[in-house]
């Protein structure tokens, strides 16, 4: 099983979230770690195929998502966990998508210090 990683303040984002959604975003990243795709999960328009991928959970009319990437092979990245708050739309907002780029950089840093460990 692959361990995950929470990159900046994403693990203390999803902690505030609702427990059912806590729940919900927990379970496909275990999926994830196991090699699984959750059915919650769909690839994050903009990056280019299935390496960053967004969980979307709705709940009591609000909507929040989670931001994870598999492009590397020892581990699962948590990148950004959020509630969405556009009323224009499904898109993710391009200061999220800045964002995340962001945090993908670090996460690929940190991925290449456990490629060196190994």
């Amino acid at each position: 099983m692959k361990p995950v990683y929470f990159i900046g303040s994403s693990h203390a984002d999803l902690k505030a979230m609702p427990d059912d959604v806590q729940k919900d975003i927990g379970f496909a990243l275990y999926e994830a770690q196991i090699g699984g795709k959750s059915y919650f999960a769909k690839p994050l328009k903009g990056f280019h195929g299935a390496g960053v991928l967004e969980i979307v959970d709705d709940h009591d009319s609000d909507t929040y998502r989670a931001v994870y990437t598999v492009r590397f092979k020892q581990t699962i990245y948590v990148l950004h966990a959020f509630q969405k708050k556009s009323k224009r739309g499904i898109a993710t907002p391009k200061a999220d998508i800045a964002f995340i780029e962001s945090r993908l950089k670090l996460a690929s840093t940190h991925a290449s210090t456990i490629k060196d460990r190994s």
